[in-house]
């Protein structure tokens, strides 16, 4: 999320905090009362143009369009208040500053997806680099920030990692046929960068590295699953996620579908690896793609060596040798957006709950909540803030779920009651059965024409006297078909079995009592082929 960044004559805020946190400020300087009186005016319009900024929050929050324009004309009263503190004499810009400390703050906190940047005033610092704006971020002292801001160096993941040829192959897939993907996958981290990045910063791991593994291993799909039997956004196999205390949590639910536990689970693991091979990243992630005794293997094998000596690299399967520059890729292009020419979503992701006023579901509420603010609509959102509940299962009306500040707010004006919410209900709950007209057929009238009927005298008695009694038909009851079974084979699926024997997969798992979405199967167990073709 781009951080606001107001302009004085050209130059940024934080950098003239720098600035005048190294230059000497003028405090021994004699202010006369008419400067006091001038200053303490200076004072009064920042605190007002803080409450108008904070004021437009609230409007954005609830998708009030007057929000963006409130909220640029704050900043811009800031602004003028900060150009007017550097001409007026004995005005501390630094006091003025701690203000914006607090917009900044608050900026970061509501996830404000409007760019804030003063028109004309040229591109700011940062845009769209997490790993200086995260929610600790903001407790650093103004002028320190400043400093790292106009320092180069300021990713530390660029330096724990090689940027060479395979990298920029994956770089350059990213941004052609796989561009939508990565859109994708960075919108559906930064609805739930809120509960995935604090479990990867406590354990002093890189935010990027989050992105990349989860961008290439599900697209930032809670509820991915692959054939291998691999779940969730980081894509725990059930005995590795076991280990971390991922799985089945006694309710039908696997936990390996939950975005923070998925996330703590992901960076204890890979902090695990790292320890055991050198702090490489590289090789951390060929453990976490291609088996961590391999990885260990091969780096005893080559002690001192890294992934891309050919002796290492060669011991890898292609599908590793493909993960790994394809991750660092990703990382590297969610650092660094502005060089790729790469224009991520602007994301309004302020963590909410919101308690339903009535019987729903996640179906439901995507209609009734529109696309406001949003490429898709909001159904990825609330499937990944809520993987317990299924797209069309039914929530109880006062059920407390996960959602946004922006979802909450549309919420309550589209969903609750209205025009809409009535056609959200109309049309979840439309049978396509009752568009089939089956008329009755002792009433049926055919439209046939047969011409002038003329009788024939004594025809119909003598056709009524030969004709033989017919037979009454009486339609035999259909035999129900048995129910079949099958073992479970490796590497089967609940899919994969209803597609070979053409079942209906929900009856399928309802037969056997299996719970979505990890209808999670076991080798050699028996299941009833119910609701099957074949």
């Amino acid at each position: 999320m781009p951080v606001p960044v107001l302009f004085v004559r050209g130059w940024p805020l934080l950098a003239l905090a720098a600035l005048f946190t190294v230059a000497p400020q003028a405090q021994a300087q004699r202010v006369s009362a008419r400067d006091k009186v001038k200053i303490e005016a200076l004072d009064q319009r920042m605190a007002a143009a803080e409450k108008r900024y904070a004021d437009a929050q609230v409007l954005v929050a609830n998708a009030d369009p007057k929000g963006r324009n409130e909220s640029d004309a704050a900043l811009e009263d800031m602004e003028d208040v900060v150009s007017d503190c550097v001409a007026q004499k004995g005005c501390q810009v630094s006091n003025l500053l701690t203000t914006y400390k607090r917009l900044l703050k608050s900026n970061a906190d509501a996830g404000n997806e409007e760019e804030q940047e003063i028109a004309g005033s040229g591109p700011a610092l940062l845009e769209a680099d997490p790993d200086h704006i995260g929610p600790l971020a903001a407790d650093v002292p103004e002028a320190a920030r400043a400093a790292a801001l106009l320092n180069d160096k300021r990713h530390a993941f660029d330096n724990m990692v090689e940027y060479n040829p395979a990298v920029q192959a994956g770089i350059r897939r990213w941004l052609t046929d796989m561009r939508p993907a990565l859109l994708t996958s960075y919108e559906n981290y930064q609805n739930l960068r809120s509960v995935m990045w604090p479990e990867w910063e406590k354990r002093g791991l890189p935010e990027a590295l989050l992105f990349g593994i989860m961008a290439k291993e599900s697209n930032g799909r809670v509820h991915a699953s692959s054939r291998a039997g691999a779940a969730g956004l980081m894509q725990f196999m059930p005995a590795t996620g076991r280990r971390f205390g991922l799985g089945p949590d006694g309710t039908g639910f696997d936990t390996r579908f939950d975005a923070r536990s998925a996330a703590e689970a992901s960076a204890t693991y890979l902090n695990e690896r790292m320890r055991e091979l050198n702090n490489s990243v590289e090789l951390s992630l060929a453990g976490y793609n291609g088996g961590e005794g391999r990885s260990l293997r091969v780096y005893r094998q080559n002690p001192g060596q890294g992934f891309w000596v050919d002796s290492v690299y060669n011991q890898f399967p292609a599908e590793t040798k493909d993960y790994v520059p394809m991750v660092i890729a990703a990382a590297w292009i969610y650092l660094h957006p502005q060089q790729y020419g790469v224009e991520f979503p602007k994301i309004s992701a302020q963590p909410a709950t919101l308690r339903l006023a009535k019987s729903t579901t996640i179906y439901e509420l995507t209609i009734c909540l529109g696309s406001a603010g949003t490429r898709d609509g909001y159904m990825r959102v609330l499937r990944n803030l809520n993987p317990r509940y299924e797209a069309d299962g039914w929530i109880p009306a006062g059920t407390l779920i996960n959602a946004t500040t922006r979802i909450a707010g549309l919420y309550n004006r589209y969903c609750v009651s209205g025009p809409r919410a009535d056609l959200a209900r109309t049309l979840i709950t439309a049978d396509l059965n009752a568009a089939i007209v089956r008329p009755n057929a002792a009433s049926y009238t055919g439209n046939v024409a047969v011409g002038s009927v003329v009788p024939v005298a004594g025809v119909e008695a003598a056709a009524a006297a030969t004709a033989p009694t017919a037979p009454v038909a009486v339609a035999a009851k259909p035999k129900p078909k048995p129910v079949r079974s099958v073992k479970v084979g490796k590497g089967d699926t609940l899919g994969r079995i209803s597609d070979k024997y053409s079942c209906d997969l929900r009856e399928l798992a309802r037969a056997n009592g299996l719970k979505a979405p990890a209808y999670a199967l076991r080798q050699g167990q028996s299941l009833k082929l119910q609701g099957c073709g074949k």
